[in-house]
């Protein structure tokens, strides 16, 4: 039986109760999420040959779920603005499993596409309601480290997804992969329903309160950074096959683990990251893409070198995985009223930054190579943290100034 203990958003920074375990519980379905989103990855051959599709279409079944993903991070708020958010939270893991049932039966294109709306409606609304949520089941003391918990179980499940969905595809075939990514979804659902306390909404949020939330200088400052950070991610990521391939000249074996090594160290990064944004919030937000931005001029000078490569990835991989957790973290501590607002508003962002980062690294790819696409991920990396470093400045001048509004 769930426990009955009601929280409500006005007392969100006064709470001392704890539910670490519903904190798990959400840290599994994100991971379930973040699972099923990636697993065509791996899998884009034998769907598209069991379907009769290109491996092109087959690959709209991940770009249609992070357009779909973007606007219900965008519209969940003023959607279920009166429902209890306990009850969202299953809702949308509902989706996710019957988005992976739909998927593990479809007979033809139009109805994996169909799973695949599905699994954005709920990965985009419970990424959106990410933040809002930890600060309303631990003190807000404890709110980073919940945070850290659940972008441990993110970086786990970006490691795990796609080779592991291979593997499996290989075993059992591609089908019985989603519908083991269905079970997944499941057991997080059966734990999220014992262990999600009541979390009755106290105020609705209409869709004008989002607006009206991006339009602060703090929220755009922040979301400027937070799309160049990603953004900065995703052309080097995409991409970062081909250059090693291409520019270092690795065999499969070898690129294996290299990208093992990158999802390890973005997992360190991850971990700690929690201690890196006690330290210094904002200080540590500019150094992490700037870190990237290094990382990636590195790769073009040194790429062709294995040892030097792989070093440099993991160095890449580690700042990512502070910065993952580093603008959640940002959102909480900005505007923690508004925080289910300025959440989906940050996770429409960040699915922007990944659909236009693939596609501008796609361009400079095929106009400049693989050297030019880190050329300019380095770029945009230097633009986020110039962006966060000019505003630190201003926060520090409003705060001698003992002005309001002194957030970034």
């Amino acid at each position: 039986m769930h426990q009955e203990k009601n929280i409500t958003a006005t007392a969100e920074s006064n709470y001392t109760d704890s539910y670490w375990n519903a904190v798990f519980a959400v840290a599994l379905a994100v991971a379930g999420l973040i699972t099923s989103e990636f697993l065509p990855v791996s899998l884009l051959t034998p769907m598209a040959e069991d379907l009769q599709i290109s491996e092109g279409a087959a690959g709209q079944a991940i770009s249609i779920t992070a357009a779909i993903a973007m606007l219900s991070s965008l519209l969940i708020s003023s959607i279920t603005k009166t429902l209890d958010r306990r009850r969202v939270l299953l809702i949308l893991c509902v989706l996710q499993i019957t988005s992976n049932l739909l998927v593990f039966c479809a007979p033809n294109f139009s109805v994996l596409l169909t799973g695949r709306v599905l699994l954005g409606i709920g990965l985009g609304g419970f990424w959106g309601m990410l933040a809002a949520t930890a600060m309303r089941l631990v003190a807000e003391k404890e709110v980073q480290k919940a945070l850290s918990i659940i972008y441990i179980a993110v970086s786990l499940a970006t490691v795990i997804a796609a080779p592991m969905g291979s593997f499996l595809g290989n075993l059992f075939g591609w089908r019985n992969v989603f519908l083991i990514a269905a079970a997944l979804g499941f057991i997080a659902f059966i734990l999220q329903a014992i262990t999600l306390p009541k979390m009755p909404v106290d105020k609705i949020t209409p869709l004008k309160t989002v607006i009206k939330v991006l339009q602060l200088p703090s929220v755009k400052s922040g979301m400027f950074a937070t799309l160049f950070s990603f953004m900065a991610y995703a052309v080097l990521f995409t991409y970062l096959r081909p250059f090693l391939e291409q520019i270092t000249g690795v065999g499969s074996n070898i690129l294996s683990l290299i990208l093992l090594g990158f999802g390890l160290t973005n997992l360190i990064g991850a971990t700690v990251a929690r201690h890196l944004l006690l330290w210094d919030l904002y200080r540590s937000l500019a150094l992490m893409p700037l870190l990237m931005g290094i990382s990636a001029v590195g790769l073009v000078l040194f790429g062709n070198i294995s040892i030097v490569a792989a070093l440099l990835i993991g160095l890449w991989g580690m700042a990512l995985g502070v910065v993952q957790l580093g603008w959640t973290a940002w959102l909480t501590k900005t505007i923690p009223d508004e925080a289910e607002s300025a959440g989906g508003i940050q996770i429409a962002v960040i699915q922007l930054a990944i659909m236009t980062g693939a596609a501008s690294g796609g361009w400079v790819f095929d106009n400049l190579g693989a050297k030019g696409v880190f050329i300019f991920s380095s770029v945009v990396a230097f633009i986020a943290a110039s962006v966060v470093f000019q505003s630190s400045l201003r926060i520090k001048k409003l705060k001698k100034q003992k002005k309001p509004g002194s957030t970034l």
